[in-house]
């Protein structure tokens, strides 16, 4: 069976996009792989009604993913097409040879694939697709290809290979089906796994909060945080996950050197020697969320998120990301590349990442 998308956009404002790439990866997580995706304008419908009368030759299913003001022009232009007949129910409406679907950009469109679509897909296939999701941090682009690359040779094409990265995490998926022998599909998790053992957080899907406060509660440990660039950000991760109040001590942003002075013992000696963004700044924060005596592990960050300088000669993009419990502290430097939500939220994604590598 085969599959085609149509993404619907704005040509007129080049500010203006539509994030369908969230809704293509639902679709291929669910074994439904896109063998086409046209974007085009929003206001030239017959364009979209030739591609779909186009595609409806060879394919069994058409989706056309917009914002939800388009949906209603949409659907309409589906219903007017000879090729559809019958009503959509919700964003669906299927004949006896296509099913057709308008639906949502950004990651409601996404749920809406993974909770509506593929299932209705797959009792029209008759065959229902198993994956196995392996999340990692920190790890290269070339070391994520290397690890895909030999992943491949094992699946021996019996199995679909899907990764996407974001924030310095990379969700890695296999995607098979009930008739995929199971020898194939566990070799391929442990070629995987093997190939980037130093940088995996899970095989079973779970988020990278939510492993740090599973170990976390595993070991009878409570957990303080102190940020001076993230804006709360590491704590905010923690305490998203549900039951994260039993493990999570305290969370201090301290971006005034005054702060980190007073709440953190940071000395005056290394702020005026080595900088407020320094290692051994990061350092002594976390040293002192610990000598405190209240928590069993610790995260500290500090950096310059950007889009400028810090006015010492900083680059935008370096951060320093301590962890440690009373055992051992150490600090990690990044020097990070993107804007400042980019590199913010990458910073975020590795402090919790070093965090839970220090307890797993």
């Amino acid at each position: 069976m085969k599959y085609a998308a149509i993404v619907l956009t704005n040509q007129k404002n080049p500010l203006s996009s539509v994030d369908y790439q969230s809704v293509t990866d639902a679709f291929l997580s669910g074994g439904v792989f896109l063998d086409e995706t046209i974007i085009l304008p929003y206001d030239a419908p017959s364009a979209v009604s030739g591609h779909i009368t186009r595609l409806s030759e060879d394919h069994d299913g058409i989706f056309i993913v917009c914002d939800g003001v388009l949906a209603d022009l949409a659907r309409k232009t589906v219903d007017e097409l000879p090729v559809s007949g019958g009503k959509f129910e919700g964003v669906l409406k299927e004949t006896r040879e296509h099913i057709f679907g308008v639906i949502p950009a950004g990651e409601e469109g996404a749920k809406t694939v993974s909770s509506e679509v593929v299932p209705r897909i797959d009792r029209r296939r008759n065959q229902r697709y198993c994956r196995v999701v392996l999340g990692v941090a920190a790890a290269s682009d070339e070391r994520i290809q290397r690890a895909l690359s030999f992943a491949e040779r094992a699946a021996e094409g019996k199995l679909f290979l899907h990764a996407r990265g974001e924030y310095g995490l990379t969700r890695i998926e296999a995607v098979y089906n009930r008739e995929t022998p199971k020898m194939i599909a566990d070799e391929v998790v442990r070629v995987l796994a093997s190939e980037l053992r130093e940088y995996l957080f899970t095989v079973n899907g779970e988020t990278l909060p939510s492993r740090l406060v599973d170990a976390l509660k595993l070991r009878r440990m409570k957990i303080s945080t102190a940020e001076s660039f993230t804006g709360g950000g590491v704590g905010g991760a923690i305490v998203s996950v549900p039951g994260a109040s039993a493990v999570f001590y305290e969370g201090i942003n301290a971006y005034d050197v005054r702060a980190k002075r007073a709440r953190l013992g940071v000395s005056e000696f290394t702020i005026q020697n080595k900088g407020a963004v320094s290692d051994e700044t990061a350092y002594e924060m976390a040293a002192g969320l610990i000598t405190g005596g209240n928590c069993d592990l610790a995260i500290a960050t500090t950096g310059v998120a950007g889009p400028d300088s810090d006015g010492s000669g900083t680059p935008a993009g370096t951060c320093y990301i301590a962890v440690g419990t009373k055992s051992r502290i150490r600090v990690f430097r990044y020097d990070l590349i993107g804007n400042r939500e980019t590199v913010t939220k990458t910073a975020i994604n590795f402090a919790l990442f070093h965090a839970y590598e220090e307890i797993k």
